[in-house]
């Protein structure tokens, strides 16, 4: 958005600083009568801003507004006010001065900044589409292809009208007349001949190169031919066909690279998910130790054996690991048929097992798993191993769920997928669940767990 419009990215950045700024103040008028103290508040909140230009640039929160779901933009925002706030507290706890600071104010100003983030960056978005609807410098096109990925590109812009882009016409061998109601301006052969007769009238700023993977010889030669133009070239790779995941454009030592299946797990959303992890898992750890320790008798009570079964599970990377559940079997349950698929109605659980199966409090030991690393709390349920080589050639992209940490609950479980259910629906909700990736989804899974999975009637 920087390098595409400057103006813009920059209009975003001081308006969420100005967010920020306004967020503390309006928080310090509720929380305080008098403007005494009013100085060392907005000292943290500058603090503050000057983080959050540090970090949400980092978790994505400017990125291209063009063809950009708000929604996902906004938990991007989200993410990183979140870790502004984290190191604010772990900045006040290490040089001791949590006391100076009221701890009211500081989650009222936390809680009342995030609708000031959605009413200025609104603002901010129907001013801009106030100005690309009058006409205000629309950036004209045109698209060389007339195949499916051309007709997705045209597609993609007119649904998005607001977004500064305008469809003069396409290039294309195979069809005349006209393409998606826009003009066919020529064959490929013609692209630089059109192109550089129209400079004259702008009716042509940016060429857009739509041709499948096995026309690369006929891309060469339309950029070739467009060398003596000076015209903007962009290139759409046909990479629509593939399972894309977190597909972006990116350098490695200057090097332009197209990401088709990348973890999220890197940079800042890596830091936060750890953080989530170890913070989160540790206060559920407090709270549930007297029911761990209830279930964990009743375990040793109701059938000879350790009280935890370890049952290796493959994680981030395919890299196995042992998973904890609190045993639910005789130690014996698979001495003869092996590994097997847990099925609904089978009968080779104890009847305190049972219980612990039907309320999925079986699971909680995980929370240890988490602790040491081998888990999150959030994210696709591990397999074992036997499985997974079995599914990997079954079920299309399922390797895929292994780009994060398997997790004790997940997007595919809160939405009823779990247990004996269909798994390529479990697997597309996992990917789903990488591909939208953010702390918020994480908090709204962890939320609807606790009313949905411990009584879900698959969980046997």
């Amino acid at each position: 958005m920087r390098r595409q419009n400057p103006l813009l990215y920059f209009s975003v950045r001081i308006v969420d600083i100005f967010a920020i700024l306004t967020g503390g103040l309006f928080a310090y008028v509720l929380r305080f009568p008098d403007w005494e103290l009013v100085s060392k508040y907005m000292t943290v909140a500058v603090i503050a801003a000057f983080l959050g230009s540090l970090f949400f640039p980092k978790v994505g929160a400017y990125r291209n507004w063009r063809g950009d779901k708000v929604l996902i933009n906004f938990q991007r925002l989200m993410a990183g006010w979140g870790a502004v706030a984290v190191t604010l507290l772990m900045i006040a706890f290490f040089t001791k001065t949590t006391e100076l600071i009221s701890r009211q104010w500081f989650v009222l100003w936390f809680i009342v900044t995030i609708p000031l983030f959605a009413i200025y960056r609104a603002i901010l978005t129907m001013l801009l589409r106030h100005f690309v609807s009058q006409q205000w410098r629309k950036t004209r096109i045109a698209i060389v292809g007339g195949g499916d990925l051309a007709r997705e590109v045209a597609q993609r812009i007119e649904s998005a009208h607001w977004s500064g882009f305008q469809i003069e016409g396409f290039f294309s061998d195979r069809y005349e007349g006209s393409i998606e109601d826009h003009p066919v301006l020529g064959k490929l052969k013609d692209v630089a001949e059109v192109a550089a007769s129209n400079l004259g009238q702008m009716r042509v700023d940016e060429i857009w190169i739509a041709l499948p993977l096995e026309d690369y010889d006929r891309v060469r030669e339309v950029v070739h031919s467009l060398r003596h133009v000076p015209v903007a070239i962009r290139f759409i790779p046909d990479i629509f066909e593939f399972r894309l995941i977190n597909h972006d454009i990116s350098q490695i030592e200057g090097i332009p690279v197209i990401d088709l299946n990348v973890t999220p797990m890197v940079g800042m959303n890596l830091w936060l998910k750890e953080v989530e992890d170890k913070v989160i898992g540790a206060l559920i750890l407090l709270l549930i130790s007297p029911v761990m320790i209830a279930l964990a008798i009743g375990v040793k009570l109701s059938s000879p054996g350790p009280i935890f079964y370890r049952q290796e599970r493959v994680s981030w990377g395919g890299k196995p690991f042992h998973m904890l559940k609190f045993r639910s079997m005789p130690v014996d349950a698979e001495k003869e048929s092996g590994p097997v698929w847990a099925r609904e109605h089978e009968q080779r659980a104890t009847p305190f097992g049972a219980f612990l199966r039907r309320t999925s409090l079986d699971e909680l030991p995980q929370f240890l798993n988490v602790l040491k690393g081998d888990m999150s709390i959030v994210g696709p349920r591990p397999e074992r191993p036997v499985f997974v080589d079995r599914f990997k050639g079954e079920i299309p992209d399922y390797m895929q769920k292994h780009l994060v940490k398997g997790g004790i609950t997940g997007w595919a479980q809160v939405n009823g997928w779990r247990g004996d259910t269909d798994l390529e629906k479990r697997i597309e909700y996992d990917l789903f669940y990488i591909e939208n990736w953010s702390l918020y989804l994480d908090l709204k899974i962890i939320f609807l767990t606790i009313f949905k999975v411990f009584r879900d009637r698959n969980a046997y």
